[in-house]
């Protein structure tokens, strides 16, 4: 319950204080909103499967988001961050939609 607080507070403190982002971390944003919506939705289905920890959940909420910049940062000193970036996208997207996916099983049994 506290999480999913501070992701309410997080939005609209976002939304309403609308912070600039630097240029220099511009093409990581992205990956980073990525890799926390794969941390969220791992969480929710967790949760629905009765197995949450909130100490996983913060590991895995900051690893994620950490892995996933320091791979497009690799990527972008070796000159093939785009490329590294389309793959954390995907490979962070197949996890989120199988992560749908189950909340959706468990919530409509279908």
């Amino acid at each position: 319950m506290i999480a999913v607080l501070g992701l309410l507070v997080g939005v609209v403190l976002g939304l309403v204080l609308q912070p600039d982002v630097p240029l220099g971390l511009e093409p990581y944003l992205p990956i980073a909103v990525v890799a926390a919506l794969d941390a969220a939705f791992g969480g929710l289905r967790a949760f629905l499967d009765g197995i949450f920890d909130d100490k996983v959940f913060v590991i895995s909420f900051v690893s994620n988001v950490v892995i996933a910049a320091a791979i497009v940062y690799v990527g972008d000193r070796l000159g093939v961050g785009g490329q590294l970036s389309t793959g954390v996208i995907v490979v962070l997207g197949i996890r989120i939609f199988s992560n749908v996916a189950a909340i959706r099983r468990h919530l409509f049994h279908a």
